[in-house]
């Protein structure tokens, strides 16, 4: 069965700059908890999540929109600087490519 917390991504990644897995819920609660395994930081995060959502109904609170299955569109808008934007439109005419087509592969390499 279902849980309402199963409407929430729950992440966990390793930090370098900690030593260790850290887990978070993007868009439900800022911070996150940690631990040396993956199992044991995913398993807790489950729990945390599930705490907060059961907490939000007892208090009447809104919760945000679930983030597990959320659809994206693939575009966004992006604000920038004129000096940024500038300096990109540069790169990209320098690679003869169009400040979308660069843009792209610039987000595409750092999101991977």
């Amino acid at each position: 069965m279902k849980k309402k917390s199963d409407a929430y991504l729950k992440v966990v990644e390793w930090s370098e700059e900690d030593q260790c897995y850290i887990g978070t819920c993007p868009g439900l609660m800022f911070g996150g908890v940690h631990g040396d395994t993956e199992k044991e930081v995913y398993d807790e995060l489950c729990q945390v999540v599930d705490e907060w959502v059961e907490q939000a109904d007892e208090d009447n609170f809104n919760l945000p929109e679930g983030t597990a299955d959320k659809k994206y569109s693939g575009r966004f808008v992006l604000r920038v600087s004129e000096d940024v934007h500038k300096a990109l439109w540069i790169r990209a005419a320098q690679r003869g490519e169009s400040l979308n087509s660069y843009c792209k592969k610039v987000l595409e390499k750092e999101a991977v």
